[in-house]
């Protein structure tokens, strides 16, 4: 089984994964978790370069989708495919859904091409249920603070975009995506994904 976690900056995904982390673990499940980009060491070098690299280092939207490729590739390769095919669960804090929203319903790459690439960075893999936690951009932002990575410096109308993007985003995938609102208490929408993956387990 393959659950992923995405959303826009700030909704709280790096909580939720460690405590469904912790209560798959409980209930005796294997489980891997990773971080995409990154878990591997071409994808950490490739992380460096798209999140970190100074902002006078022009990245295009088209090229930074690449890069995000190229790590997702490797991640399936050496991460994702071996622990799927042992039978172990697999938690990824993001996935293609991210490179979809923020290249292209944000960034202005071509969608259908995304998807196009991702079939081929993935070999068709994807995720069995997608955890897209939502809450209105402004909300997400007051949790930042000031250490933004260079994506996460792009302001208020490109985050705006992104939760734009992943909601219709989220229509066209259908069943495969629940849409959780993350201005919740933690422990209301823990409950709500563990109900969810219950359901998928049994």
């Amino acid at each position: 089984m393959f659950f992923s976690f995405d959303g826009i900056d700030g909704v709280g995904k790096t909580t939720q994964m460690t405590l469904f982390n912790e209560w798959l673990a409980a209930a005796g499940h294997e489980v891997v978790t990773c971080r995409d980009p990154g878990s591997t060491p071409l994808g950490e070098r490739l992380r460096e370069i798209v999140l970190h690299s100074d902002e006078t280092t022009l990245i295009s939207p088209r090229s930074e989708m690449l890069l995000y490729m190229a790590a997702r590739a490797q991640l399936v390769q050496e991460v994702i495919r071996p622990a799927t095919d042992a039978g172990k669960i697999v938690i990824s804090d993001r996935f293609l859904l991210a490179n979809i929203v923020y290249q292209g319903y944000a960034g202005g790459v071509d969608i259908a091409e995304i998807r196009a690439v991702g079939r081929v960075a993935t070999g068709g893999l994807m995720p069995d249920c997608v955890f897209l936690l939502d809450m209105p951009p402004a909300k997400a932002r007051e949790r930042m603070g000031d250490n933004l990575d260079r994506i996460e410096q792009r302001g208020d109308d490109y985050r705006m975009r992104l939760r734009q993007g992943f909601l219709a985003e989220a229509a066209v995938m259908g069943s495969s995506v629940h849409i959780i609102n993350a201005e919740r208490p933690v422990d209301e929408i823990q409950s709500e994904l563990r109900s969810v993956a219950s359901a998928l387990l049994r």
